[in-house]
């Protein structure tokens, strides 16, 4: 899910995308589109490796408030999000640490609770649109954290449509499938998005 701007000088882990400069990009969409595969608890060298890939890709990106495992191509269900520094509307209200991260392992909703928010949205994976997505403002989740050990959370307001965001790319599921509300598009590229969801919608 996108936030802040990129820092200069900093060297990113490729992050997939289902288009860039007006092409449409196969094989990173089949990947995106792809359900995960659940990690082997207790966490194996493999899954381990994974876990530590997403994270350092994260923590090396300050334009992102989470990040799934299967946007830098990794088809594993774990997810990685800022924890604190968030008004309720989303907006940042202070400096981020290490500290403030979270990771999730193999989660799943077990609860969602109060009416569903409507709110625009961005996506690492949909550069340059914005797309108003209908979230629950609070869930329950289990799952594993990065050791591999049992958690259960709660999370609500902006936190909770952080992870439900993350959770959907574990699905194959990207801000485009919804259709709640309007997506927001730059008017010199609104030929290009005009046409792909017209296709998407056939």
């Amino acid at each position: 899910m996108g936030a802040a701007a990129k820092g200069p000088g900093k060297t990113m882990n490729k992050v997939l995308t289902l288009w860039s400069n007006d092409q449409i990009n196969e094989e990173e969409t089949r990947i995106l589109r792809q359900p995960c595969a659940e990690l082997p608890i207790p966490l194996d060298s493999e899954a381990r490796k994974c876990v530590k890939t997403l994270v350092d890709t994260f923590l090396e990106r300050n334009d992102a408030s989470g990040l799934a495992a299967p946007q830098i191509g990794i088809s594993k269900k774990i997810i990685i999000f800022r924890n604190r520094g968030f008004t309720k509307d989303g907006a940042l209200d202070g400096a981020w640490t290490n500290r403030d991260v979270e990771v999730l392992i193999n989660p799943r909703l077990t609860q969602q609770r109060g009416n569903r928010v409507i709110l625009a949205e961005g996506c690492l994976s949909c550069p340059d649109i914005k797309v108003e997505v209908a979230r629950y403002p609070e869930i329950k989740v289990r799952g594993f954290d990065m050791h591999g050990r049992k958690v259960s959370r709660r999370y609500e307001d902006f936190i909770a449509r952080i992870v439900q965001h993350e959770m959907d790319h574990l699905e194959g599921i990207l801000i485009v499938d919804y259709h709640e509300g309007d997506v927001f598009v730059p008017k010199k590229r609104r030929g290009f998005f005009d046409n792909l969801f017209q296709k998407n919608s056939a």
